[in-house]
């Protein structure tokens, strides 16, 4: 059974389930594990597993549209080393600071590899989830996708200055406050945004139109592919990029284009089924935890 296997079978059984985050009495909360292995490359500094570990987590606090309010974490590693303990808690510190919330500590723990377990708070009284989504409705991401693949190719390369700076991704959640009023359903796209779609469509029983030439590739995604199937590669099922991809009604786009802190793109439209871009079916490709983008 894969992680998506196991995330349907418990959400079957656990009614709060199933979103990017839980929210029980108007507080959301959600928790994410990270390994070395899988998710820190050779050359990540401990800030930047500070911070992109917590950011995260306040992603998913981003996705359901709520307040952020505090995040901790689990550090665990075979041994503690001063300077680095500290860069990872500035690296924590610093992603809360830039959305209003703080980290308030956490748990050291002994581990065979560095792995880090981070839990973000927040604060809502009108969560938006992934199941509103109606035919009719236009298909919508923040920002800019395919940073993360780019890191990761840097990193290689043994540009770790700056794949470390790609790393530290904004956490959007001044950007979900403000689509509240607005966005019909919202998730992040750290499983790449085909997977993102094929998700927002199981849960709102929906399908999708997309067009590959509106989607907002990254700079550094045109810096690093070897040809335009591998930027659409990078920006399409890589994931971890911690966008936000949601729909609204066409009505509202403008609104919610100047409410947001953060660009927005339309990339397709609700449909009644099926998932395709540019009329072809769409893969459900895209990260999954411990094997990376598949």
């Amino acid at each position: 059974m894969d992680e998506r296997a196991a995330l349907k079978l418990l959400a079957g059984k656990l009614p709060d389930a199933g979103d990017d985050a839980a929210v029980v009495d108007g507080l959301v909360i959600t928790t994410d594990m990270l390994h070395e292995t899988t998710d820190f490359p050779d050359g990540t500094e401990k800030y930047t597993a500070g911070w992109r570990a917590v950011g995260a987590s306040l992603s998913d606090v981003a996705a359901m549209g709520a307040e952020a309010v505090a995040a901790v974490a689990v550090y665990a590693d075979s041994d503690f080393a001063r300077d680095e303990l500290e860069a990872f808690v500035a690296g924590a510190s610093d992603v809360c600071e830039s959305v209003d919330a703080r980290y308030v500590g956490g748990d050291l723990d002994t581990f065979s590899e560095f792995t880090v377990t981070t839990t973000a708070l927040g604060r809502t009284d009108d969560p938006v989830l992934r199941s509103g989504a109606q035919p009719g409705d236009v298909l919508c991401v923040t920002g800019t996708l395919g940073r993360s693949g780019a890191a990761l190719r840097l990193f290689e390369a043994g540009n770790e200055e700056r794949a470390n700076d790609l790393f530290r991704f904004d956490p959007r959640v001044p950007a979900g406050r403000a689509l509240t009023p607005y966005a019909t359903a919202m998730m992040d796209s750290s499983d790449g945004l085909a997977r993102s779609v094929h998700q927002l469509s199981e849960a709102s029983d929906c399908g999708f139109s997309l067009d590959g030439d509106a989607i907002p590739v990254a700079e550094s995604v045109r810096d690093v592919a070897e040809d335009e199937a591998d930027e659409q590669a990078l920006s399409l099922f890589f994931g971890e990029d911690f966008e936000l991809v949601f729909t609204l009604a066409e009505d509202d786009l403008a609104a919610a284009r100047k409410a947001s802190p953060t660009p927005i793109s339309v990339v397709g439209d609700v449909t009644d089924s099926g998932v395709v871009m540019d009329e072809k079916p769409l893969p459900d490709r895209g990260y999954t935890h411990g094997q990376g983008e598949k």
